[in-house]
């Protein structure tokens, strides 16, 4: 491998060119980018879009898929920060290892729930939910995800969401009308029929 610099000892680059005789060759950047940190976008105006939370019980598993969610985010443009670590939920549990006179022997358990957040800001809402949706198909073992979702909408929205009710309540009202009832509504109109039926006796 031959190393090639400037002379005068300024700040340049180094170009890495690779002879005949190198038994290794350099590793293509996209194998490069799994050993650096994740590359970040920058929010403009700061507006949460989403928060994740990852839970686990083994905290390789849960910097792992945090790792992940960031260089996902990355490549879908959302400026995401992270991951940030959360406060330790420990939980312990004393059992009886046997009943009656064996009382006083007794064994301990102990969990403990290692959790990280990402927050993502400026995310256009569909882009979040690409987003929640890779990582929910791409789901790691041992890791629990539960996200909070911002959305924003023009002013005059609950006048639009009258609009939608009353549109609503024209499609609920055949519905509402059977609830509480049997699937087949014929079995009264059966009733009165065997009622008005006269009896051989």
């Amino acid at each position: 491998m031959v190393r090639s610099q400037t002379t005068d000892g300024a700040a340049s680059p180094t170009i890495e060119t690779f002879g005949a005789g190198d038994l290794c060759p350099r590793l293509p950047r996209s194998v490069q980018s799994i050993y650096l940190k994740p590359l970040r976008r920058q929010a403009q105006y700061g507006v949460p879009s989403c928060d994740l939370q990852l839970r686990s019980y083994n905290v390789r598993n849960v910097e792992f898929f945090a790792d992940f969610a960031l260089r996902a985010a990355y490549f879908l443009n959302l400026p995401a920060s992270g991951p940030v670590p959360l406060p330790r939920i420990t939980e312990r549990w004393t059992v009886p290892r046997s009943n009656f006179v064996h009382k006083k022997s007794q064994e301990n358990f102990e969990r403990i729930t290692f959790r990280r957040l990402i927050q993502i800001q400026d995310g256009h809402p569909e882009t979040v939910e690409i987003w929640l949706a890779f990582l929910k198909k791409h789901a790691y073992y041992g890791v629990g995800m539960k996200a909070n979702i911002w959305e924003y909408d023009k002013l005059g929205v609950g006048k639009a969401m009258d609009i939608s009710l009353e549109n609503l309540k024209h499609i609920l009202e055949p519905k509402w009308a059977h609830f509480g009832r049997k699937r087949n509504l014929e079995t009264p109109e059966k009733v009165m029929e065997m009622k008005a039926v006269p009896s051989d006796s």
